[in-house]
Order: structure tokens, then C-alpha cells, then sequence
């Protein structure tokens, strides 16, 4: 599997919600750089982050363009976030099934056809305007 085949599956997984074959994309010593927050490592604490984002989101990832280096260890994806805020997320503006649609990026390693590092970008203060609008 190339670098950009690992990169459409695992988001591949994300759209459809199938939490067992997204997981098993990830390396068991994943490396996940959270937007304008910490960097956490493992794969049962992705897991728990994906339990909680998924209880208090619900998104669509559309219009997605994935690219990766030549040695295939380096993959990049950029895509637009389509979703719906389900439950009030601790610090943030509460829930009230507010939609938004927003740019977002993602930086990735590879090791082994799986994700080893991953870090999101998104300008949180566009979705923080868009689900208080």
C-alpha cells in the first residue's frame, strides 16, 4: 500500500465511521498532534480522543486531495470539515446540533503502510465564529 493508498483508507474509515479499520491504520506507538493543543502518543489514547470527538461530533471529510513524498514516509492531506456539534465539548461554546464546514490539514509520517504520526490543522477560531453565528 502506497503512502497515499494509507492516507485515503484511514480517512476512508473516518467517513464511514468504522472506528476498528481506522485504528488499525495507526501504529501502536502513533504520535497525534492535536490542533492548537497537545501531542499525545499511542494508540489506545487515540482511541479514547476518537470516543469523544465522535460523541460530541459528527463530521464528513469532502473535497479531499492527499499528496506524499517520494520515499512515501511523508503524506499531507487537505479537505474540507463538514459537521454537526452533537454535545457541548468542555471549554468550547455549548452544542445545539450547530453545523459548520471548515478548511482543515492534516501533516502525516508513515512506517510500514501505517499512520505514525499525525498532526490536524484548523483555525478553531472560524469554527468557534461558525457555531456561535
Amino acid at each position: 500500500m502506497t503512502a497515499t493508498d494509507t492516507i485515503r483508507a484511514y480517512y476512508d474509515a473516518f467517513n464511514a465511521q468504522d472506528m476498528d479499520a481506522f485504528l488499525a491504520l495507526l501504529t501502536d506507538d502513533v504520535v497525534h498532534d492535536i490542533n492548537q493543543g497537545e501531542r499525545q502518543v499511542g494508540k489506545g489514547v487515540f482511541a479514547a480522543f476518537m470516543e469523544h470527538m465522535n460523541r460530541c461530533y459528527r463530521e464528513r471529510l469532502t473535497d479531499m486531495v492527499v499528496m506524499a513524498s517520494e520515499d512515501g514516509t511523508r503524506a499531507s492531506a487537505e479537505f474540507i470539515v463538514n459537521g454537526e456539534y452533537l454535545a457541548t465539548d468542555e471549554g468550547l461554546p455549548e452544542a445545539n446540533g450547530q453545523t459548520y464546514r471548515l478548511p482543515a490539514g492534516a501533516f502525516f509520517e508513515i512506517r510500514d503502510g501505517k499512520v505514525a504520526r499525525v498532526t490536524n490543522y484548523y483555525s478553531l477560531t472560524d469554527w468557534i465564529a461558525q457555531v456561535n453565528g
